[in-house]
């Protein structure tokens, strides 16, 4: 007599185990199993509805950034691409206002390299060793001898609305903003082509916030250090 279905070994398989009900959640559900995570890249921030900003610093192509604002932003931001696999240079006319960041980044690995203004070296930028190039020179940044390309993106810091900040800022694939006075928001605004409540806004913004504008995208970011950033480098703030 043959063994009945139920009590058969199943060949290559064992015997059936216990039975469980399947792992599955039907097309309604999906949506809930959704994670707030941006693209690849850095997160230097959060948006109005709290959700992670994101930016991908590390490119195959040439990326330039401007940004008018604080010393404090630039800094969060240099460390958060360290801390991403970066190599930073900084090309810096105010070297002591960066070596405590130099020294604690990277945990002991020398990943931040401090340099004198046009004295920045090639940097050998590679897709396994990306670089960040942060340009603190001042209201008026000479030409740099390292500029932007493959793997290596090039931030520049103006404290305020400089003379060549309309260049920089029509060249660079990412502008970000800080508080302004009036005037250079209406300024700011013209260049950048923002909305009138955009521009207006400019010059109300807390310590912290910053307007980061590509191409037709506009937002509004707020960074918030990590307690082992506050340590280092203070709360936020938009001047020095």
């Amino acid at each position: 007599m043959s063994t009945p279905p139920s009590t058969r070994a199943r060949l290559g398989f064992g015997l059936i185990g216990p039975r469980r009900s399947r792992h599955a959640v039907s097309f309604d559900e999906l949506a809930s199993l959704g994670l707030p995570v941006g693209d690849d890249g850095t997160v230097i921030g959060v948006d109005a509805e709290g959700r992670p900003a994101v930016l991908g610093i590390n490119r195959p192509t040439p990326y330039e950034v401007t940004l008018i604002g604080g010393l404090w932003t630039a800094q969060v931001l240099a460390l958060r691409a360290a801390a991403t696999g970066a190599r930073i240079a900084v090309e810096t006319g105010r070297a002591a206002a960066w070596t405590g960041l130099a020294q604690a980044a990277g945990g002991g690995q020398p990943c931040v390299s401090l340099h004198d203004v046009g004295r920045v070296p090639p940097q050998g930028a590679s897709a396994g060793s990306p670089v960040v190039v942060v340009r603190d020179c001042g209201m008026r940044p000479p030409r740099g001898r390292v500029v932007a390309g493959p793997w290596q993106s090039v931030v520049t810091l103006l404290p305020y609305l400089s003379p060549v900040a309309p260049r920089l800022m029509e060249k660079s694939a990412l502008v970000g903003v800080q508080r302004v006075s009036p005037d250079e928001a209406a300024q700011i605004g013209r260049i950048l082509r923002l909305s009138a409540s955009e521009a207006q806004a400019l010059s109300t913004l807390a310590d912290g916030v910053t307007l980061w504008c590509a191409d037709r995208d506009r937002q509004f970011v707020m960074t918030q250090a990590t307690d082992a950033e506050t340590g280092l480098l203070g709360s936020a703030r938009r001047m020095d």
